[in-house]
């Protein structure tokens, strides 16, 4: 078992679900139950999924949750892009945004990859 709240992966998306919340606050009204609900959603499952995979008593377990965090921290920047091409985002915001996302995910993908079974 592993103590999520020390792993780098979990804190950084932490991080991003704090942006995700401030970014999706400026969107139009009428997303509040459409794309920024989902992004939101999208970006608490990164974490959560890590959390509750650390609590798993074999790392083949483990691995399954990171797989799904990944999985949504994909879900999350294919939001991101649509908000950006909606123009809900500005191109720097969505530039810096982008970045983050992508390195996070080569941080899941090699962190499950470095897990022995």
């Amino acid at each position: 078992m592993h103590n999520f709240k020390k792993l780098k992966i979990w804190m950084e998306s932490m991080v991003l679900v704090s942006e995700s919340y401030k970014i999706t606050r400026t969107f139009p009204e009428f997303e509040k139950f459409g794309l920024a609900s989902q992004m939101n959603r999208s970006a608490i499952s990164i974490p959560s999924n890590i959390a509750e995979g650390s609590s798993k008593s074999t790392n083949k377990h483990f691995k399954i949750y990171l797989e799904n965090s990944l999985g949504s921290a994909f879900e999350w920047e294919t939001q991101l892009i649509i908000a950006y091409q909606e123009g809900y985002l500005k191109e720097e915001q969505f530039t810096e945004l982008e970045q983050k996302i992508k390195q996070l995910q080569k941080m899941i993908s090699s962190f499950r990859s470095n897990l022995s079974n």
